[in-house]
This record gives structure tokens, sequence and C-alpha cells, in this order.
């Protein structure tokens, strides 16, 4: 890696650790652009080099997510089932400490336009891991998503997102692991 590469990166993290500062302390709709540019140290115009929007500081890069997902999928033994194999996949995620986690999940909870925003990248997500699933499930991948695999996709991550906002309204408290097994199981069970 470059020094220019370094030096991006070294000022993204810098905007993003700017930026969680002020909306853990003041909320996200209430921290303006012109603020966490200052916070960051950079121009308002820097800024929006580095990142697209405020929600994207918040999402970081949820493809590059995505695409770990599906590497980590890809990895899975090939014998094991879907639901197994997308279960320890999505383990690759767990990379926050408890306190920022904690942060972004309260974060989404309050405020819709990230909430949707987060949804809209996650939908991507799909198209990644559905082919995947399919060869799981003993299919050939088409143009078309097949039904069952683009089913238990959708619902683990459904899952997902259910486990991270029951955690949340706990305060963090418990293990959201748990929670995410508990609602996969709810849904390949009931």
């Amino acid at each position: 890696m470059g020094i220019r590469e370094r030096n991006r990166l070294a000022v993204e993290r810098d905007i993003s650790e700017a930026a969680m500062r002020l909306f853990v302390t003041q909320g996200f709709d209430a921290t303006t652009t012109d603020q966490i540019a200052r916070e960051a140290g950079v121009s308002p115009r820097s800024l929006f080099r580095y990142v697209g929007s405020k929600e994207d500081i918040v999402l970081g890069d949820m493809l590059a997510a995505g695409e770990s997902v599906l590497g980590a999928l890809r990895e899975r033994p090939p014998a094991e089932g879907p639901w197994e194999a997308l279960r320890a996949a999505l383990r690759v995620l767990e990379g926050n400490p408890p306190d920022r986690a904690l942060a972004l999940a309260t974060m989404f909870l309050e405020t819709p336009s990230l909430r949707a925003r987060r949804l809209e990248k996650r939908l991507a997500w799909l198209g990644l891991l559905v082919p995947e699933i399919t060869r799981r499930l003993g299919r050939t991948p088409g143009d078309v998503p097949d039904p069952a695999a683009h089913a238990i996709v959708a619902a683990a991550l459904a899952c997902l997102d259910s486990a991270t906002e029951i955690w949340a309204r706990r305060g963090g408290a418990g293990d959201v692991v748990a929670v995410f097994d508990e609602a996969l199981d709810a849904v390949r069970h009931a």
C-alpha cells in the first residue's frame, strides 16, 4: 500500500471517529456535516471527497462487508447445510467493540433515514450470497434467483437485524450472537 492510500485511509478513519463521537453525544440527526468536518480537521469540501453522505460514514463500506461474508461462506465445508454455513459466515461481522456496536445499533433504532439506507445497502448482499446458497442447495444459479436460496438469505439477514435491534433495546445486555441463534431457530423451526 502506497503512502497516498495510507493517508486516505487515515483521513477516513479520523472522519469516522469524529463523526461517531458527535453522533453519540448529539444524535445522528442533530449532527451536521460541517461539525464533522471541523471535528475531523478537514474542510467540508474535503469531507465529501472521502464520504458520500452522513449515512455512509456510519454504514462504512457495506459492500465490502458483504463480500467478506461471501468469502467466509465459500470457505465453509461443502457438505455443511445452507443455514449452518450462512450462520457461521455471518460471524465475520463481529468486529466492533461492544460499546461501538451498541452505539451503532442504537443509532439505527433511533434514525429512520439511517435504517432505510442500511436496508438498501443490505439488499445488495442478496445478490452476493444467494448464488452460493443456491449451490449449497444442489441447484445451479441462474439469472433469476432461486426462491429457496433467496428466502434463506433474506431470512438470515432479517434475523441478524432483529437480533441487533433486540440487543440494542436491552441496552447491550446479553450476547447478541445468542439472540441471533434464537431468531434463526425460530425461523427455521416455526
